[in-house]
């Protein structure tokens, strides 16, 4: 399973992208907001720094207005991927955009209809929101097998982007379920790799190695 980053703060992605981990970064209007910074320069950025798909997100509600974000936000970076709504506008214009050979990311996915419906317009990935699932009493990860189970089935080369992760316990469900990515918050990652049993075993080490005689 890919890592994307859900994040567009440069200090998180370069933190991480040291340690291998950083197949691609995503955002959305909110993302870009926090960083008081404007949204061409952001993506640029990130789009230098990591080779991976970088989604960047269209503001427009219409289809027309989409597909002209579309295509200039297409002409930021080649890595670029155009992240659209699952509206009935944002699905011409994943349409249309996808004929013209761009990438991209249709997001909002809340059931496995909406899902087969960007698959079919030619998304090249699909978000489903499994957290904000999970918020409302429905099981998020259902969705994602679900999802899979239909891609699978008639052989969509759309890929599973599983999106508003809030746990440890997400990201390996995701996985378990068979999502090709997961996208994760850059203050969550480290929590993936920290367990209290690896400090204490490590910390056992340390004081049991310093009790070895050294060649002087």
């Amino acid at each position: 399973m890919k890592f994307f980053l859900d994040t567009g703060n440069m200090e998180e992605i370069t933190r991480i992208s040291r340690l291998g981990l950083v197949d691609g970064v995503t955002t959305n209007p909110s993302i870009i907001a926090k960083e008081k910074r404007p949204f061409k320069d952001i993506i640029q950025d990130i789009a230098r720094l990591v080779p991976g798909p970088v989604s960047a997100e269209v503001i427009g509600t219409t289809t027309e207005e989409m597909i002209k974000e579309g295509r200039e936000i297409a002409t930021w970076a080649p890595n670029i991927v155009v992240k659209l709504p699952l509206t009935e506008s944002g699905l011409e214009a994943t349409y249309q955009l996808s004929q013209e050979g761009i990438k991209t990311n249709v997001t909002l996915v809340f059931s496995a209809a909406q899902g087969l419906m960007a698959a079919k317009a030619g998304a090249t990935y699909i978000s489903p929101f499994v957290g904000r699932l999970d918020d409302i009493g429905v099981d998020g990860m259902k969705l994602v097998r679900d999802l899979k189970a239909i891609l699978s089935e008639y052989n969509f080369s759309t890929e599973i982007i599983a999106a508003s992760i809030r746990s440890i316990e997400h990201v390996e469900q995701a996985a378990l379920a068979g999502s090709h990515i997961a996208t994760i918050p850059g203050s969550l990652l480290p929590s993936l790799w920290k367990h209290p049993l690896t400090d204490i075993g490590l910390e056992r080490f340390l004081k049991d190695w310093a009790s070895v005689p050294q060649t002087k």
